[in-house]
């Protein structure tokens, strides 16, 4: 039987076997259209990046002439691939790239397995509390009866009032200490949640999600069930608890992120809540083109990041440089912050964007301890976990280590998978020929992608 370092050797010749099949195959069984292929992908891509550009940064006459590019440049594509009867190359050559980044990943991850946030049983709650918005996420507690499903199973329910009336979610929670509660929950949105688990990590009480909000995406980083959110429930009889990290910022606790620049800007209008896309579009051109809003410097540690157009802080990093959509947390439990900077000015800046993702010249991608932002303001509007709020600078974001115990039901559906950091394929070729693997140091996420960035992770090197 393979040894796990001649399993992992093998399985990055087969990566690297299969990248150069997928070269060899648009070579040298397409001949000129396989170069056509490649050539034709990438002015695609560069097309439909500066169409997008000039979409969401402009108006009127130019705003539907990106729209007409973005489609455009994907319908020349699609055509041009069919008429030249490069279907069958293009195909084939990405399914074995495909192969060769499984294969890769594969090996890396099998010559230095990831891990995964540690979980620990714990006995039942004897007097457990959850808060509950009856409002949050179009009524789900209501549609998935978490009031009489929480009750049937001893946990004491504070509904909150809905009538209008401002809220002290704070309070309520430090009540339910005060009354004896050895457990508190939330069944909200992720603001809500935030509140409440600050009390909780104060107190040193277990934490329970409920995901009853519209995203929930501390629920989804913790592998929590969003589409039925009294699945949770089980963690009161059959649950284990993960130590995991709690964001502040400005003294304020956050679970996801913390936005500056123009998403923030966004959010502040009351028009967003029920038109996100309307009003994003809206708004993108006045903020893109030169930013209106107020400027922003920023130093995530040592690193600095001048003037950026948006700059989102989140409690541990995404897996990729864009935390929105489909990308999540792998792990809540680093100790670290994650940082995106963005500044794109033109469609050119855009485009390389497109091509290179993270390692843009426009993208400032790391992790650091404290975030400071400042601004020549008195005070800059920020979005915390999608609340739209005004702080006053400078506004300083942390992480506290371990500070909550979450509680989560054994059984849960969405357990994210352990990272395994970037596909390296300089690592990758040190594997298959034997050679010494390049230090952890380098194989791991860089620290940085902006030149201020890079500069401190050299800095840095050797610290950790």
């Amino acid at each position: 039987m393979l040894s796990a370092r001649s399993r992992a050797r093998l399985l990055a010749w087969l990566a690297l076997l299969a990248g150069l099949a997928a070269v060899v195959v648009l070579v040298a069984t397409a001949g000129l259209g396989g170069l056509l292929i490649l050539l034709l992908g990438l002015c695609g891509l560069v097309a439909m990046a500066v169409g997008l550009w000039l979409t969401v940064a402009h108006r009127g006459v130019a705003r539907w002439i990106g729209v007409l590019l973005a489609v455009g440049a994907l319908v020349v594509v699609l055509v041009g691939y069919t008429r030249k009867g490069l279907w069958p190359e293009a195909v084939t050559a990405v399914v074995l790239w495909a192969a060769a980044a499984l294969a890769a990943r594969s090996a890396l991850r099998t010559v230095r397995p990831p891990s995964g946030m540690r979980a620990v049983r714990r006995p039942r709650p004897k007097h457990p509390v959850l808060i509950m918005n009856p409002r949050s996420g179009g009524g789900k507690v209501g549609r998935f009866g978490l009031v009489e499903k929480a009750e049937a199973l001893g946990a004491e329910v504070v509904l909150l009032d809905t009538s209008g009336e401002p809220v002290d979610v704070t309070e309520l929670a430090r009540r339910a200490v005060a009354e004896g509660a050895d457990l508190l929950g939330v069944a909200g949105g992720d603001g809500t949640q935030a509140l409440v688990a600050a009390v909780a990590a104060e107190h040193g009480l277990p934490f329970l999600v409920l995901p009853a909000g519209t995203r929930n995406h501390f629920a989804m980083d913790l592998g929590l069930d969003r589409a039925d959110p009294s699945l949770a429930l089980a963690a009161l009889t059959d649950g284990e608890e993960l130590l995991v990290d709690l964001g502040t910022v400005s003294g304020r606790p956050f679970v996801n992120t913390v936005s500056f620049g123009v998403y923030a800007q966004i959010v502040q209008s009351p028009e967003y809540r029920d038109a996100k896309t309307g009003t994003a579009l809206e708004q993108l051109p006045d903020l893109l083109l030169g930013y209106s809003g107020e400027r922003l410097d920023a130093v995530a540690d040592e690193n600095a990041l001048t003037a950026p157009q948006a700059l989102l802080v989140s409690n541990n990093p995404y897996a990729g440089a864009q935390p929105l959509g489909a990308a999540r947390r792998p792990r809540l439990d680093r100790g670290v912050l994650g940082v995106v900077g963005v500044r794109v000015a033109n469609a050119a800046q855009a485009a390389e964007v497109a091509l290179l993702g993270r390692r843009a010249a426009a993208l400032t991608v790391l992790t650091a301890h404290q975030v400071t932002v400042d601004s020549p303001a008195a005070t800059i509007p920020v979005g915390v976990d999608g609340e739209a709020l005004r702080l006053p600078t400078p506004v300083t974001c942390t992480v506290r280590p371990g500070a909550l115990r979450a509680l989560v039901p054994r059984r849960r559906p969405g357990v994210p998978p352990a990272p395994g950091g970037p596909l390296d394929w300089r690592r990758l070729v040190a594997l298959a020929l034997g050679s010494a693997l390049p230090s952890e140091a380098d194989a791991t996420e860089t620290p940085g992608t902006g030149k201020e960035a890079r500069a401190g992770a050299r800095e840095g090197e050797g610290e950790e």
